[in-house]
Formats: C-alpha cells, structure tokens, sequence
C-alpha cells in the first residue's frame, strides 16, 4: 500500500519510467535466428528428426572408436567340419589286373566263366583260364599271363603305393593257397592267416574283399582303423569312433550309397575357419558376416562411409547449383538461356544406367576401393546441381527486382558481391532446406548401388553392401542380424534428414502460426 501511494506522488515522467522498467511490462524481441530455432524446436518431428540424426553420428563416428576391433578385421573359430576320408565296399564281382596294361576282353571271361569253359577265344586269340584259388583265376594266352580275375583284392595301406601284377598274382596265390610267405619283384614277404602281407614286419597291405579307396593319393590307412570300420560296415552302423596309435581321436560318419554299393566314410575334424554367420553373442553383439568380420564394428564404419559420403555430394551439388543458378539468375539473357539449357540437358541424361555403365568400367579397370569411392561422390555429385540450380534462379529472379539491390547498384557494389554477399545470403533458408532433404535420398541412392555392387566396395563398409551380403534366400532366412541393423540404420538415417527438412520448411515460413 506505501509503496502505490508512493507512486502516485511521484510525477508523470517518472510515473511513465518505471512502468517501462517493469519486468512484466518488458516486450522481448526476438532476432530471425532465435525465431526459426524457436519454430524448429517447437515441432515435434523436428526434434525427433534431429535426436534421430544425433544418435547415428554418434553411434558411427564415436563408437567406431570405442569399439575394440577393426573395420576389417577377421575372426577365425575352431570348428568341426566333415571331411571325405575314405570309401568302403564289400566286394562282389571280378575285378582284374593285365600285363603291361594291355587291352584285356573281361566281359568275354565272364562269359566262358559262367559256361563252365577252360579255354575262349576274343579279338582273334584264344586264351586259357587257370584256377589258382577260390574266385581266383590266371588267364593265358600263347604261355604268357595276360591277366588275373579275382574277388579278394590287395589292397594297399599306403595308397600312394601301386603294386605290380607279379606282386598281386603271388600275395593273392599265396593267400588262396594259406602259404605264410612268397616273393615278387625281389623281395620277400609274409602273409598271416587275415591276409595282412607284411615286409620286414611292417604290414603293407591286406588281401581281402573288403576293399577300402582312399579320397585322398599317398594317405596311409592304419591296419587297426581299417579292421574297426569292417566291422562297423558288417554291423550296418553310422557312427564309428577311433583313436590311433598316438592318442588322438576321430570321429566317422558312414553314409551307404545303394546307388555305388559302397559306404562315404566322412572323418570329422577341428578346423581353423573363419567365423562365418556366427550368431549374436558376447564378443559379436550382432554376429558376424559372411567374411568373418564384427557386424556391429561393420555397421558403425559404414555408417562413417554412408553419412560422410551424403554429406560431401551434397555440398558439391549445392556448390554447383548456388554458382550456375546464381549467374544465370542475375544475369538472365542469353547468359540464363545458355546455363538453363545445360540443366535441361543434364535432366534428359538417364542417371542409373550411366552410373551402372561407369560402375562396370571401373571394375574393369580395377580401380581401387578408396579412389573408387572419391569418384562415386564426384559422379553423384555431378549429376545432382541441376535441381539446385533451377531452384536458386528462381529464388534470385525474383529478388533481384526487389529495393535492396536497386540500392546496391546505386552504390556501385560489385557484381561478384551483390551475387555472392546480398541476394545469396537471402536465398540460403531454402537452400539448406532442399539440402536436408537431398541428404536423405542421397544416402539412399549410394546404399542402393553399393547393394548392386557398383558403389563402395570391400573391403570399406557401407549399409548399402552390408545388405548385398544377403544374396540368397537362406541367408535372408537365417541370419536376420547381417541384413536388418543396417536396413533399420538406413531408416532412421532418412527418416531423420527428411523430418530435419520438413521442420526447416516451417520453420522459415514467415507466415508458419503455431
């Protein structure tokens, strides 16, 4: 109450002071700059737009440098893997071994075999069989051994080793007939009761119709393994798990394929592979591709690739744009006619093929990743300044008219500076509109030719060829963690330009009411 009776006592001017004064009464005026932030910030998709965008810088740039591993770093595992080892048959037809590896009519024995004949004539020969055991035979021909048929083979433990006919002829005699020793080719051997043929007392091969072919020349078959898959084979069994002379450990898996008559005999064996398709765990959060190498330290590094790369042809489309849309808007004349038939030129040029065109010859030239993605951001760029352009001489055409510019020439501003210091600066609200807007389908367009494999290539990352890793149905199936993060990436990325821009838009409309 003192304090309003005290003022009005006071005189008017001193009255109208301290109501100017007033907190309250106070009017804030706000600068152009706070007024479009004000407007921005008030949108809500705006915001959300610009979080979007801020997470993905920070996740790309910053967690590309917390994150412990390499962009193109390999992870390697230890891993099971079924090897062809060998193939297991049960012999039960004729098989036949000749002299000299001459041409031999076995089809003709079989015959004079099945007829109960001694002698056979073929090609013009005659021939005699002579009977050294059961299912085994001697074929003749002018006294000299042309061939032998036989059921119980020799089969090498080492089969890198080739045995010779004499050396088969007289194992599988000395077999037939039960005899504990004979010669071949020199040498002298023994032969137990099993049919195990030793020399020196290290067995070298077996005599049996259980025949077993390695899938690999000059690997040795120990005795004991050999012995333990007969049996295994005989009890029709599909695993078989053995362990040799020095302790280690393996594993078998027999398929039988009726189709051969025989059994694939698989070894099972720990391999140092690259950790392909590994699913998300604790050392790979999101798994790893097809490579070997981090998802995530992937997808943080093609983010990098993917921002850095919108933003660079960006800036040269608009750089392009301001300089021809700005001369050709203030000059006008023959000078826009010519720059605005250029932009028309550049519109009628179809941009996908002649990017699939550059994209093949550089693959043909084996330009390298790094120079290859300087040149995807040039090329892009390039075929992108039309739009700003046409834009920017628009917006000039119709400041160029307006008072200020009278006076700018009155006052004998240059042409270089009325362009770039006065009408420039008023078109600049729209240029970072179209810009924000252009990064979006830029990023979009640079993931879609590196999905097609024309755009960046490995071994930098992109999200664009982080998805070309999906290249079948199966992977897109089962392994969601390669294709989805750097899909969603992709969506929060455009999504969060094109909010940016649509907020911008408002923002700078003086008539925008909220």
């Amino acid at each position: 109450m003192k304090k309003q009776a005290d003022l009005k006592n006071k005189p008017a001017a001193e009255k109208t002071e301290a109501l100017s004064l007033n907190d309250d009464r106070r009017v804030k005026v706000l600068s152009p700059t706070a007024l479009v932030l004000k407007r921005f910030f008030r949108n809500t998709l705006s915001v959300v737009g610009l979080v979007m965008i801020v997470v993905m810088f920070l996740f790309s740039f910053l967690g590309g440098f917390l994150i412990p591993y390499d962009e193109d770093e390999i992870f390697y595992t230890y891993t099971d893997m079924k090897k062809n080892f060998v193939t297991a048959e049960v012999n039960d037809r004729y098989r036949y071994l000749t002299t000299n590896s001459q041409t031999y009519d076995h089809d003709a024995f079989e015959k004079a075999l099945n007829d109960s004949k001694d002698r056979y004539r073929s090609g013009g020969m005659e021939y005699e069989i002579q009977t050294l055991g059961t299912d085994l035979y001697l074929i003749r021909s002018n006294n000299a051994d042309v061939a032998i048929e036989y059921k119980e083979a020799l089969n090498a433990l080492d089969t890198s080793q080739k045995f010779s006919f004499d050396m088969t002829k007289a194992a599988l005699t000395a077999h037939a007939e039960k005899s504990p020793r004979f010669s071949a080719d020199g040498s002298d051997y023994t032969i137990d009761a099993d049919g195990v043929v030793f020399e020196n007392n290290t067995p070298i091969a077996v005599v049996s119709r259980f025949i077993v072919t390695s899938k690999e020349n000059g690997r040795q078959i120990p005795l004991g393994f050999r012995n333990e898959l007969q049996k295994a084979v005989e009890n029709k069994e599909t695993e078989l798990h053995y362990q040799d002379e020095n302790g280690t450990e393996y594993d078998y898996s027999l398929e039988y394929k009726p189709a051969n008559n025989n059994w694939d005999v698989k070894q099972g064996k720990s391999t140092y592979v690259k950790d392909t398709y590994s699913k998300p765990s604790k050392a790979h959060p999101l798994g790893t591709d097809s490579n070997g190498m981090d998802m995530l330290t992937r997808l943080m590094y093609g983010g990098r690739v993917s921002l850095v790369i919108g933003f660079i042809v960006v800036f040269i489309a608009a750089f392009l744009g301001v300089l021809f849309g700005g001369i050709s808007g203030y000059f006008g004349g023959w000078v826009d006619n010519l720059i605005m038939r250029i932009v028309d030129i550049f519109y009628c040029i179809p941009s996908m093929p002649l990017i699939i065109i550059l994209g093949a010859a550089m693959d043909a030239m084996q330009i390298e990743p790094k120079i290859r993605m300087l040149y995807l951001m040039l090329i892009l760029g390039f075929l992108s300044w039309p739009g700003i352009a046409r834009l920017i001489r628009g917006q000039i055409l119709s400041l160029r008219e307006q008072e200020f510019m009278t006076a700018t020439e009155a006052c004998g501003i240059s042409v270089h500076r009325r362009i770039f210091q006065h009408l420039i600066p008023n078109v600049i609200p729209q240029l970072i509109v179209i810009c924000t807007m252009d990064l979006g389908s830029t990023i979009l367009t640079e993931a879609t030719l590196s999905f097609l494999g024309l755009g960046v290539k490995f071994p930098f990352a992109s999200w664009g060829n982080i998805i070309n890793d999906v290249n079948n149905s199966f992977v897109m199936e089962n392994y969601w963690f390669i294709w989805i993060p750097a899909g969603f990436c992709l969506l929060i990325s455009v999504l969060g330009f094109n909010f940016i821009g649509d907020g911008l838009r408002d923002a700078f409309d003086p008539k925008m009411k909220r």
